[in-house]
């Protein structure tokens, strides 16, 4: 088993100290802008850097990855969690403890039973759209905070979108000023200076200035109290009916951390050239959500932002988690004064900043470059986040990657080869007419396993092999490569069924080439492949005795 601070050498070790130190100003506060998301208190954004962060970095295999509640954990915790109970309750908050649980156990689940592919199905553009949409979701709240105008930040996209706008003349002139100011401070310092941890000093200016003009008294909201101390360890108390309805949204939220957390881990891991264990990582999000939802926190999933910025500090390790962990106990224990005057709206431009790449604008336009298809499919997974729910939203998501799978699944390569093994046309393409491989044979090939959504796909193209070589010579003989035929089912079985007969009262003979030995069982049970069939073990000794007949 790798030991937690794999990595960590006296060469680096003060390196990795002062990552730390920059991952404590990154954190701090986009927690609390992302518990004001989740509609919790600040205090449950500062908890997840405490006791969760420091059981995630104990028991992960990725040396870098940076684990806390994110933008979309909080947009889905606030839009499951909104409709049970309201914001701000105490059921609200016990519910989220509860949700974090669930999360962490489903975790725990994946990675005993290795199943860890699942979140294959969230392919890349059902990933942008879906994220997407709860990014523009979350950046309207942020818009209001920014302006000072007071929205219900619980409620439905159209909802929230048109009290902003009607809100607009409500606008408070401070609030808009320290937005410009702040999002003004993290742009360009962020292209002058990179290294430096802007968001901090964005909080430090401008809670200074809310003390020095009195802002808050001319209409400026600021974070008001933090109730200072460690994280208590908790369980929360609900019924078995509120367990279960908070089951749909915990494993939407699995999921989605399962499919981002692991391509970032695997990326870091090629990248920086160390090994990972994807079980092991799954295990790690899993008790640290369970020790999210017992020490007062929410759900947490992977951040790719932090991890990003701790690879640019040049950290390897775990230990600037460490540090983070024991700088937020500190600001816990001695500091919670300091962040009573920070105002909303540099909250609000802090976290719209970090949201806004989320949007995938960039994404989206190389998805229109590279597959009008997939571009689509990315939309409409925007829109129904947006505009159903990020739950159905979810759901959508599912069944437009069975869509897309089916789509593809269901127009495999089929091929006639010529003599050289070579393919000679596509049948799905527009293959040249009368495309044989020797004189009377055609050997073809289709490049997937046979089953429901390709069965009648493949024995039509095997047809229209057969008939448009016959406009110019006779064919007798089809020989079908089955190196790529991998597996099959009965619906494809039958499909075949129907072909072979075809080719009988056509008085074709039927054989078969490189016939892969693990298949071979289960295509003789389906009846695909029958005594007395000819099976070549080369498609050049396949088209040498047919020939030869």
């Amino acid at each position: 088993m790798q030991r937690p601070l794999a990595g960590l050498t006296r060469k680096n070790v003060g390196r990795e100290l002062l990552a730390g130190v920059t991952l404590v100003a990154i954190a701090i506060p986009l927690n609390i802008g992302y518990a004001q998301i989740a509609g919790l208190p600040p205090t449950a954004g500062l908890y997840a850097l405490v006791v969760p962060t420091i059981v995630y970095a104990l028991v992960v295999s990725s040396r870098q990855l940076v684990a806390s509640p994110d933008a979309a954990a909080a947009a889905l915790v606030a839009s499951s969690i909104g409709g049970l109970a309201a914001a701000g309750s105490a059921d609200y908050a016990t519910m989220a403890l509860a949700q974090a649980i669930i999360c962490g156990v489903m975790f725990i689940l994946m990675s005993v039973f290795k199943l860890g592919f699942l979140a294959n199905f969230l392919s890349k553009p059902i990933l942008i759209g879906f994220v997407g949409g709860l990014a523009l979701d979350i950046l309207v709240s942020q818009i209001a905070k920014m302006l000072g105008i007071r929205i219900d930040s619980g409620g439905e996209f159209v909802e929230k979108t048109i009290g902003l706008v009607t809100g607009l003349g409500t606008l408070n002139v401070w609030s808009l000023l320290i937005s410009v100011g702040s999002i003004a401070i993290l742009l360009i310092g962020r292209r002058l200076l990179a290294v430096v941890p802007w968001a901090l000093v964005v909080m430090i200016v401008a809670t200074i200035l809310v003390v020095v003009t009195d802002a808050d008294g001319a209409g400026v909201a600021v974070l008001g109290e933090v109730p200072a101390g460690p994280p208590q360890l908790t369980w929360p108390m609900l019924s078995w009916t509120q367990w279960l309805a908070l089951v749909p949204s915990a494993l939407a939220l699995t999921m989605v951390t399962v499919a981002e957390g692991l391509l970032v881990i695997r990326s870091y891991a090629e990248k920086r050239h160390y090994p990972t264990s994807p079980n092991r990582d799954l295990l790690a999000f899993g008790v640290g959500n369970i020790a999210a939802g017992a020490s007062g926190s929410f759900a947490m999933g992977s951040s790719t932002s932090r991890t990003a910025a701790m690879d640019q500090a040049g950290s390897r390790t775990q230990l600037p988690s460490f540090v983070l962990a024991g700088g937020t106990l500190l600001l816990l224990l001695f500091g919670t004064a300091l962040l009573a005057e920070i105002p909303s709206p540099a909250i609000g431009a802090i976290v719209g900043v970090a949201v806004l790449p989320l949007l995938g604008i960039r994404e989206f336009r190389e998805l229109w470059r590279l597959d009008r298809f997939e571009f689509w499919i990315g939309v409409v997974c925007f829109l129904a986040t947006l505009f159903i729910g990020a739950i159905p939203g979810i759901l959508v998501a599912f069944v437009l990657a069975l869509v897309n799978m089916a789509k593809r699944a269901a127009n495999p390569a089929i091929d006639v080869l010529a003599a050289d093994g070579e393919p000679s046309g596509s049948l799905l393409a527009d293959a040249p007419a009368g495309s044989v491989t020797a004189p009377g044979v055609v050997v073809v090939r289709m490049a997937a396993p046979l089953f429901f959504a390709n069965g009648d796909v493949f024995g039509t193209a095997v047809k229209s092999a057969v008939t448009s070589a016959r406009d110019s010579q006779d064919v007798h003989h089809v020989v079908i490569d089955l190196e790529a035929v991998t597996d099959a089912d009965v619906t494809g079985a039958e499909a075949f069924a129907a072909l072979r007969d075809w080719l009988d009262t056509s008085q074709v003979s039927l054989g078969f080439s490189r016939l892969r030995a693990d298949a071979r069982p289960r295509l003789e049970r389906l009846g695909i492949i029958r005594d007395g069939d000819a099976v070549y073990p080369t498609n050049r000794a396949a088209v040498a005795a047919l020939t030869e007949k």
